[in-house]
């Protein structure tokens, strides 16, 4: 992989110590953004007066590349890889293809985008369930959900006036169901193994 030397900047430039140039006059902008430059003042910020602009800036021209051991997922809006980016969660299996795909095919500002990895999140959990359920010691959904803590703490008052009540009976769904759907394919499992002898 060519990368470019740590204080070379590239042609396009997207990581540089300085702030890029305004494409439109803050007046265009303004008037084709509503809202744009409201905090401009600093009067009109949260942090005045505390806000510091006297500190020194960046003391590179172009920040120092890290290593790229093993392909990394980048956004189509970015031109090349960040110069820092994680190594913590590799991708792998089928979820590593789903979101490998998403990032590939489609923008960050695509709901597909998005959608691909919730459901890259979903191929995820569900094997994790299956390898836990293969171990000697499987998950617990009972204690690991907190559905035993529910009846302690409040759960009809912490739950009234909420934004999201609608949302709340999905709840179950989303953490149940999945234990659910793997106790039935077990026990189907466990029947046709019990019905072949």
């Amino acid at each position: 992989m060519t990368t470019p030397a740590d204080d070379a900047t590239p042609t396009h430039a997207p990581y540089t110590a300085d702030r890029p140039p305004l494409r439109e006059t803050p007046d265009q902008l303004r008037a084709r953004i509503p809202g744009w430059g409201a905090d401009l003042d600093p009067a009109d910020r949260p942090s005045y007066p505390r806000e510091r602009t006297d500190l020194p800036r960046a003391r590179w021209n172009f920040p120092e590349r890290q290593e790229q051991t093993s392909p990394r997922e980048r956004s189509l809006e970015h031109l090349e890889l960040t110069p820092v980016f994680g190594t913590a969660q590799p991708l792998t299996g089928v979820a590593g293809a789903i979101r490998r795909y998403s990032y590939e095919r489609f923008s960050e500002g695509r709901a597909a985008h998005w959608l691909l990895l919730i459901a890259a999140d979903r191929v995820e959990s569900t094997a994790a369930h299956w390898r836990s359920l293969a171990s000697t010691r499987p998950d617990d959904p009972l204690t690991e959900t907190g559905v035993l803590s529910e009846a302690h703490r409040h759960p009809v008052a912490s739950r009234r006036g909420r934004v999201d009540v609608r949302h709340q009976p999905l709840d179950v769904l989303v953490v149940a169901g999945p234990w659910v759907a793997a106790g039935l394919a077990a026990a189907v499992a466990v029947r046709a193994v019990v019905r072949r002898r």
